[in-house]
């Protein structure tokens, strides 16, 4: 992986957290949605297909997610 798609990849991921984040504090969704709106792209994650390698990518995709929701990173937790 090029350094371009890593820093794409961070860059990505600050951003989704500070819409999570912006959500919830707007009242806009509520923390079991967004706990809900991870778990769901975990769950892509988990269930895709493909190659032996993709597989893999995937599985590490899903891992970071489900670390996401166990750090509270994407909710403002009181």
């Amino acid at each position: 992986m090029s350094i371009a798609s890593e820093l794409a990849g961070e860059a990505a991921l600050s951003i989704c957290e500070a819409l999570l984040l912006a959500l919830n504090d707007r009242g806009v969704l509520p923390e079991h949605e967004i706990a809900g709106v991870l778990r769901d792209a975990a769950a892509t994650h988990e269930n895709a297909v493909g190659t032996d390698l993709e597989t893999e990518r995937h599985r590490a995709v899903a891992a970071l997610i489900n670390a996401i929701i166990a750090g509270g990173n994407s909710v403002r937790r009181s």
